[in-house]
């Protein structure tokens, strides 16, 4: 099995800043594109920022501005950097690993990390 893990939520005031951060560890290979995604009350879970293994990221409209994320390939790391926090922003944020290769296995799987609570206070 592949972990990731999740670490930097917490509370923040409304203008403020979080980094979140998330390491995928195991028997792995290869990890294909890397993503944040979060789960605000009332809501589907939306996609927040990816990056490719080729380090090329991508925003959600709503973020763009206010988030970056970066990636790590060596140590299968990538960190989401949020600014201008709102009160809509609350939630759980989740790290995504996609077409994770893991060594002495043909297949190809999804991960997801348990999640991170962000809370933005007004």
């Amino acid at each position: 099995q592949v972990r990731l893990v999740e670490s930097g939520g917490g509370l923040v005031q409304a203008g403020g800043s979080l980094s979140l951060s998330c390491t995928a560890s195991g028997r792995i290979l290869t990890i294909g594109d890397m993503a944040w995604f979060r789960q605000t009350p009332g809501n589907e879970r939306e996609l927040v920022a990816r990056i490719t293994g080729a380090l090329e990221p991508s925003y959600a409209e709503s973020m763009k501005g206010r988030v970056s994320i970066v990636r790590d390939n060596a140590k299968n790391l990538v960190t989401l950097q949020m600014n201008s926090l709102k009160p809509e922003d609350t939630g759980v944020y989740f790290c995504n690993a996609e077409n994770v290769r893991m060594m002495g296995r043909s297949s190809i799987h999804n991960y997801w990390g348990r999640g991170t609570q962000v809370t933005v206070s007004s």
